[in-house]
């Protein structure tokens, strides 16, 4: 009995359309030219973590909650006065999402996430970092359904970092957009 392999809503949308669509807008000679999904990378910087170690634990939980997978906790690498920073001090959260879970997490933050937003404008088309990758920035990480808010203590901001394989920021940016990606005008 053979298991059928599951297929993500967005990754079957972008092998029957948007594939189709860059090919043609760019001109690739080559199917392999055409951008993809490489990664999404969520980020979680705890700088209450200094205090309590407790926080960064708490964070790496709810991050774990949102990607669907475990997340690592950050350490300082070096000791830094000013901000009582020690070394080797937990800083914050991370947790890399490839393949499947990143084009479930992709599909959750553009339909259901980021229309959460309080006074949501759309995303900035300029946060772009010249080699096709995108980051944004969300100023709760409470916008997410996994997350109960009843029983929220705190509320953290996270950094999201979506990597693509194009080579411009137009075609990544025209990636983005056939995903739906909110970008303002």
């Amino acid at each position: 009995m053979a298991e059928t392999a599951y297929i993500p809503r967005l990754r079957a949308e972008y092998d029957k359309s948007i594939r189709g669509r860059l090919t043609e807008q760019f001109g690739y000679a080559n199917v392999m030219q055409v951008p993809r999904l490489e990664k999404v990378v969520l980020n979680m910087g705890v700088g209450e973590a200094v205090n309590d170690r407790k926080k960064a634990e708490l964070a790496a939980a709810d991050l774990s909650l949102i990607a669907g997978q475990k997340a690592v906790v950050t350490y300082s690498r070096i000791a830094i006065a000013t901000f009582k920073l020690r070394e080797n001090q937990p800083i914050g959260c991370k947790v890399t999402l490839r393949k499947a879970k990143m084009y479930e997490f992709i599909d959750r933050l553009v339909t259901v996430a980021l229309p959460r937003v309080r006074d949501f404008r759309g995303l900035n088309p300029k946060s772009f970092d010249g080699r096709g990758n995108y980051s944004l920035g969300i100023k709760e990480h409470i916008i997410f359904p996994e997350i109960d808010f009843d029983k929220m203590g705190e509320t953290w901001g996270m950094d999201v970092t979506v990597c693509t394989s194009a080579r411009t920021d137009d075609e990544a940016r025209a990636l983005l957009t056939a995903f739906n990606f909110p970008f303002r005008q």
